[in-house]
């Protein structure tokens, strides 16, 4: 009998016992659980301001490339920090092709490639639930007015990532006409600013992405008599997108192709 009494009051000690560690192994994981969702939620945060970040920095970039693609020599470059992302430069992805419709010449004007300037994020971070947005320009590959700006700056969801891609495309611009031998001619000015670079990929870490004017240079061409009811120039990327500007009434035209090639570096 007093060995019964002994185990139960033996039970009555352990109970409280066994509470106290199952209670402490309990917060301990919610504590562990809270910290890994807290992490996960600061490091969102940082990665979302890093997005941010290299937003502005690409489209300071854009103004850097626009600043030197007309100084023959020129040199800028702007200040990148990475730490969830990566930048990466891309040579020759892009096909321009330049073309005109409505006249009697039916070869084309000027082709070139160009490389492309792309972060890139793992999905989650930075913008989630769109698709593609534009910062810059908009899904024209050609334009004519000088408000128009050269460069395009997409923001896009692909491939489980979320990406930054910097862009150029083409300017079509009449500047007039002159008496050229008893004959009028229009003048327009195709300007073309093309990026060149190795292709590479940086990761964690600050740098300095830098452009240099490698190369200008004007190519005439024409000129070219009218045939057409709507004559105008036909640029084409990739062989599928495209856009095209069309010209003022005339004869004849004379086309001045205005080449910037800017080299992109670290």
């Amino acid at each position: 009998m007093q060995f019964k009494r002994s185990l139960r009051k033996n039970r009555k000690g352990v109970s409280p016992a066994i509470s106290m560690v199952i209670i402490t192994a309990v917060t301990a994981v919610l504590v562990m659980v809270s910290g890994m969702y807290a992490l996960q939620v600061l490091q969102g945060q940082r990665a979302t301001a890093e997005f941010d970040a290299v937003q502005k920095s690409v489209l300071a970039f854009d103004d850097a490339v626009r600043d030197i693609a007309w100084e023959q020599g020129g040199s800028r470059s702007i200040r990148f920090t990475n730490s969830y992302g990566n930048m990466r430069l891309i040579d020759s992805v892009q096909s321009y092709e330049i073309t005109l419709s409505g006249f009697d010449y039916d070869d084309t004007l000027y082709e070139f490639t160009t490389a492309a300037v792309k972060y890139q994020m793992p999905y989650g971070y930075g913008l989630t639930g769109i698709e593609s947005s534009y910062i810059l320009g908009n899904e024209s590959v050609a334009i004519s007015t000088l408000t128009d700006s050269l460069g395009q700056v997409l923001v896009r969801e692909e491939s489980g990532l979320t990406s930054i891609n910097l862009n150029y495309r083409v300017r079509v611009s009449e500047v007039g006409s002159m008496e050229v031998q008893g004959t009028i001619v229009n003048y327009v000015y195709i300007f073309v600013l093309k990026l060149s670079s190795a292709n590479s990929t940086v990761g964690a870490s600050d740098f300095d992405l830098v452009c240099k004017n490698v190369g200008l240079e004007t190519i005439t061409r024409g000129p070219f008599a009218v045939n057409g009811l709507n004559p105008g120039v036909l640029v084409t990327l990739d062989g599928d997108q495209s856009s095209f500007i069309p010209l003022n009434d005339g004869n004849s035209f004379i086309f001045n192709i205005v080449i910037a090639d800017v080299g992109v570096s670290y």
